[in-house]
């Protein structure tokens, strides 16, 4: 005789008891990531922002939020990788500096503009390497570094211009800062292919696990054998190549190679990587969280714009938000 067959109908099927057993652990999981508490303050910024303004929402105003942070928003990806490795670099606004007047230089002097924009942007990322080799190879702490390397490439573009913009760039090329692609900003585009290729490189790779590694501790990843100099030098010509794009950017948009472009932008982007959850000492952090800290950054700016608040109050808030999410990395990295 045939026994009937039993079926289990409350194993698959979810109940009060498994709901309450696994939210707790979903959320235990997610405080975990370093982005976690920074998607939180986004969507507190967002909310105060939306209720205390009447256009916010507006689609205009999103797009033009979205387009203003795409340049900061692309120089903090070169600037997480080299604070994940544990350093830091100040030179990327006066490296976008230079790319961009380079750029407009050789192309106004008559150079194939193909060849001008890989001119200009081979320029970025030789004082990435620069940068590199003196942290990698010459044992120097990367804020002198850095600082120093600031002022040679904002010299060099003044030297360069004269003190002067350089105007007259081909009526194409503004294509990169004002142009637009299947209904999308050309920036906007421009910095969702360099945050993907920064989320494959850091999450994906071999590369990315060494920054990680170096990050958090130098001494023992030296000791499993990665070339540590090898990988600083890379995280700073990557630093180098994505200020280079920023700097193209804005030169499209601007249509001129301004020398005194970028002034205070290495500041933006740090905030971004460091609002976005990643430990300034390095090791821990995460390329969506930077994204979530260029978004949270300009919904701050343009809330507040919005709202008629003083440019020098601006500052002080904008301050004690960064302070804020410093202390709340630090104290979340304590834990993990």
């Amino acid at each position: 005789m045939q026994l009937p067959v039993k079926f289990n109908t409350t194993s698959s099927l979810p109940t009060a008891a498994n709901v309450n057993y696994r939210l707790p652990k979903l959320l235990a999981t997610m405080k975990k990531s370093p982005a976690f508490f920074p998607f939180i303050g986004l969507i507190f910024v967002f909310l105060v922002a939306s209720l205390t303004t009447d256009n916010f929402l507006s689609s205009d105003n999103l797009v033009n939020i979205a387009r203003q942070i795409s340049i900061n928003a692309i120089i903090a990806v070169g600037m997480t990788c080299v604070i994940l490795s544990g350093g830091i670099d100040l030179s990327v606004g006066s490296v976008m500096a230079l790319t961009g007047t380079l750029t407009a230089g050789l192309m106004v002097s008559g150079t194939p503009p193909g060849l001008a924009i890989l001119i200009g942007i081979a320029a970025g990322i030789a004082f990435g390497v620069a940068n590199g080799f003196f942290v990698a190879y010459a044992v120097m702490p990367p804020i002198i570094v850095t600082l120093a390397t600031m002022g040679i490439a904002r010299g060099l573009a003044l030297i360069y211009t004269g003190g002067y913009p350089v105007g007259g760039l081909p009526g194409w090329f503004d294509f990169f800062g004002r142009g637009s692609f299947l209904g999308i900003q050309a920036p906007i585009l421009i910095m969702l292919l360099v945050f993907a290729v920064a989320y494959v490189l850091l999450e994906h790779t071999p590369i990315g696990r060494y920054i990680y590694s170096i990050g958090g501790n130098e001494e023992a990843t030296r000791l499993t054998g990665v070339r540590v100099t090898r990988y600083k030098l890379v995280v700073y010509a990557i630093s180098g190549f994505t200020a280079s794009i920023a700097g193209l950017v804005l030169t499209s948009r601007l249509m001129s190679g301004q020398p005194n472009a970028g002034v205070s932008f290495e500041l933006d982007a740090i905030a971004a990587v460091v609002m976005g959850g990643t430990s300034i000492n390095g090791g821990r952090g995460s390329i969506i969280g930077t994204l979530i800290g260029a978004v949270m950054l300009g919904v701050l700016n343009n809330g507040l714009n919005m709202m008629g608040v003083s440019p020098y109050l601006q500052n002080i808030i904008k301050g004690i938000i960064i302070l804020l999410a410093i202390y709340i990395s630090r104290s979340t990295g304590k834990r993990a």
